[in-house]
């Protein structure tokens, strides 16, 4: 079986979580037999097809950018030649270009959505894209939620509910670098204590204000590691707020993100709006078995820490609420991780890659089975035409 990943960015020039769930994704079907490849955009001048951990990466030239939406022309071409070549064009929404690339591009291929948020933010330009969004979620042949929460609350899934059906993410643990001990000695001089650690892109759905607001009143370690479009207007926030025990670290590798992640003390993950329609890094802190502070949004981020259970869940935009929070982890270390003992838990439970991974290819699979009467009348018609001339 062989799918076609169609995504506005990917590895190795973007990492986000998004491109993290294609990447999980190629890796783990491969595992199981499926060849996977990816269509993306790119700020280079240099376009052409690229390997990346054992999977092509195709190429396209970036022309403009309208509200975050990357437009390229070459796209179009290249979908429609590459499409041909495929069982399933795998598309990930949101992405208005890649809804007008599908129809330009004639695709006419089995096709799945991994619908990963609804459209938060530009609610005027949200308007215009309405008829092409629906025409194209109508047109698809399948619609994947990324968790139950997030199907529950989505006025478009609900829309959309026949043919939709939840896949969560999942990791594949064995793929993040093993760290070697000079660097685990490295983070441990310079934290020297417990910290909490957020990691991510510095966007505005990611609530960091609120975190920084919390700790006006308190004065245990953060430490943020990622950059973002408000990078220097968080900074600022942080100076004027007079912080002293806060920390950005921007981009790091992955060494010494997952290093961070194995000493932190527990994951701050304050987003408060629905365009954090899960939390990869989220996720990744599950995985090396830390309690986590996040908050209430009606999204996958309450599918992977249940308040009590897993970490503590906070109302959004409530910097006194995530404070407190902060304070209970931190004067309780015992119940702290017993709480990261449970996420590490849950996360074997339900997030793994393999299980992502199977959960796709049955889908696939699905998805071609009920495309093959339709082609099986089509053959048999031109087959009977072509008798009677």
């Amino acid at each position: 079986m062989r799918i076609l990943h169609f995504y506005k960015d990917y590895y190795p020039e973007s990492i986000g979580g998004i491109e993290q769930v294609i990447r999980q994704l190629c890796s783990g079907t491969a595992k199981l037999g499926a060849e996977c490849e990816v269509l993306t955009l790119t700020r280079s001048k240099d376009n052409s097809t690229i390997q990346f951990e054992g999977h092509l990466v195709h190429r396209a030239r970036l022309d403009f950018q309208i509200s975050s939406t990357g437009f390229s022309w070459e796209a179009i071409s290249k979908l429609a030649h590459l499409a041909k070549q495929f069982d399933i064009v795998h598309y990930h929404f949101p992405w208005p270009f890649m809804d007008l690339a599908h129809f330009m591009a004639r695709v006419n291929k089995p096709s799945v959505v991994t619908y990963h948020s609804d459209i938060v933010r530009q609610k005027k330009l949200l308007k215009l894209y309405q008829p092409l969004k629906h025409r194209f979620l109508s047109s698809v042949d399948s619609i994947v939620a990324t968790s139950p929460n997030y199907l529950a609350s989505s006025a478009v899934l609900a829309r959309y509910k026949s043919k939709t059906t939840t896949i969560t993410y999942g990791l594949d643990k064995n793929i993040y670098p093993v760290i070697p001990p000079e660097l685990i000695q490295k983070w441990t001089q310079r934290f020297n204590q417990r910290f909490f650690l957020f990691v991510g892109v510095l966007r505005y759905y990611k609530g960091l204000h609120i975190l920084l607001d919390a700790m006006q009143n308190i004065d245990y370690p953060v430490v943020i590691v990622g950059a973002g479009p408000i990078e220097k207007e968080l900074q600022e926030h942080a100076r004027c707020l007079g912080l002293k025990n806060v920390v950005f670290l921007g981009a790091l590798s992955e060494e010494d993100k997952v290093a961070l992640l194995q000493l932190c003390y527990a994951v701050a993950f304050p987003s408060h709006l629905r365009s954090e329609a899960f939390g990869i890094s989220l996720l990744e802190g599950a995985m090396y078995g830390k309690p986590m502070i996040s908050s209430e949004i009606g999204t996958g981020t309450t599918y992977i820490n249940i308040d009590g259970e897993t970490g503590l869940v906070v109302p959004p935009s409530d910097p006194q609420a995530f404070g407190t929070a902060m304070r209970k982890l931190w004067d309780n270390p015992d119940m702290a991780k017993e709480m990261g003992r449970r996420a590490e838990v849950r996360y074997w439970e339900l997030f793994t890659a393999e299980k992502m991974a199977l959960s796709y290819l049955a889908l696939y699979q699905q998805v071609l089975d009920e495309e093959m009467p339709s082609h099986d009348l089509c053959f048999q018609t031109q087959t009977n035409h072509n008798g009677t001339d």
